[in-house]
């Protein structure tokens, strides 16, 4: 195989975390690359609360970051599955003190399995959480963690994900794409009859929020369209100490995540059995829908479950491309790709537009089709990228200057 990434070393005194920061002088750049950001407002009491604990995602890495600066703060949502959080949480995790405060949901076991299929319960069992006594109360919300009550006092910022995907901007792609197996024709036939109330109940839970912070200019613009409502913008970010750049590449392309519809392997298994290019996808989800991808994929389509970091760290910087096919809010993935040194082939709609650059990090294909995607990968096999300067790229979404930011916005707040 004839390499698309060159070392292009950077020269001595700019390494590739050296990099300008929009706002920042060249002092504080390195601050912020140099040092951990302390633990914030540590005289007020902190809650942060999540729709659901049951994976984990770009959500559950913002979790992350916002206990390593709020470490004070307790930890609400709809349920929680403790063996998924390990890293975090009691007994062997970074915070082995916190109990994650759940509601009546995770009491019931059948519609603890299964959270997302009882939307109209998830309302209640917000709503059902008592703030008192909290000065600041941070959702991270993509669904109805944001429909909480708090008390006039206290601060409720909501950490937007995005606008409740099902029931404003994919609310018909949701509809085609269930992910309840057995369930999929009754969810299909009740669903539309609730939705119209659970969409009139989300705008309400908007009008709750105090102050919206958006994790990308793609959702900044739904919240106005849908909620009316301002944000400001301050992206998520990724430890870069956690990710080496690799500038020795392999005959592979990789994808990784969630194996859930939006996502969107199946086109990927549609074109590599097509182009027959050596493709490996990694993902933690063992479902129906993994099962039928496995089973349709050629032999030149390899699968890896359940990947640990150092695993995924690997199989990241020895690809030859990352491949990112769903329209995503944001999108934490491709960040932690180029971190290693590796171009990013995505979709060209959302969230990857402000995270990938087009020629310097990555490339883009602009329909959801097999022959778009391949075209595509021809193109990308023709040009050349630089490891160093796509690290030195990936570097602007540190996990610090999320943190930093985020930290300076409450303090003006309060």
């Amino acid at each position: 195989m004839e390499a698309n990434v060159v070392e292009n070393p950077p020269q001595e005194g700019h390494g590739p975390l050296e990099i300008p920061l929009e706002g920042v002088s060249e002092n504080g750049a390195k601050e912020f690359h140099s040092a951990r950001v302390k633990p914030g407002l540590p005289d007020k009491k902190i809650a942060i609360v999540c729709d659901w604990l049951k994976d984990w995602g770009g959500a559950e890495s913002v979790l992350s970051d916002l206990l390593e600066l709020f470490p004070q703060a307790d930890v609400y949502a709809s349920v929680y599955f403790p063996e998924k959080f390990s890293s975090l949480f009691w007994p062997n995790g970074k915070y082995p003190e916190k109990t994650v405060k759940t509601s009546f949901m995770q009491k019931i076991p059948f519609v603890r399995s299964r959270p997302k299929l009882f939307p109209w319960l998830r309302p209640y069992a917000f709503e059902s959480f008592d703030f008192s006594g909290y000065d600041v109360v941070i959702s991270s919300s993509s669904a109805e963690s944001k429909g909480i009550i708090t008390k006039p006092e206290t601060v409720h910022v909501c950490y937007c994900h995005s606008p409740t995907r099902y029931y404003w901007s994919h609310s018909h792609e949701y509809l085609r794409m269930l992910e309840f197996g057995w369930f999929n024709p009754l969810a299909r036939a009740f669903l539309p009859i609730v939705t119209k109330r659970l969409r009139e109940w989300d705008a309400l839970a908007a009008d709750r929020v105090d102050d919206f912070v958006a994790n990308s200019s793609n959702t900044s613009k739904r919240i106005a369209k849908y909620y009316r409502r301002p944000s400001m913008v301050i992206t998520p970010g990724i430890d870069l100490e956690k990710f080496a750049v690799e500038t020795e590449k392999d005959d592979y392309y990789f994808a990784i995540g969630r194996m859930i519809p939006y996502k969107k392997f199946d086109l990927l298994v549609d074109a590599f059995n097509a182009n027959g290019k050596r493709l490996v996808i990694a993902t933690g989800t063992e479902n129906a829908l993994l099962r039928e991808l496995f089973k349709k994929s050629e032999p030149n389509i390899e699968w890896v479950l359940g990947p640990n970091h150092e695993e995924k760290v690997r199989l990241f910087g020895k690809a030859r491309a990352f491949l990112f096919p769903p329209e995503e809010d944001f999108g934490l993935v491709p960040v932690e790709a180029m971190a290693c040194g590796t171009p990013v082939i995505a979709y060209g709609k959302g969230g990857a537009l402000e995270t990938v650059k087009e020629g310097l990090s990555g490339t883009f294909f602009f329909e959801q089709t097999p022959e778009s995607l391949n075209a595509a990968i021809e193109d990308f096999e023709t040009r050349r990228f630089s490891a160093y300067e796509i690290r030195r790229y990936a570097a602007k979404f540190d996990k610090k200057i999320f943190q930093r930011r985020l930290l300076e916005h409450l303090e003006a707040l309060l």
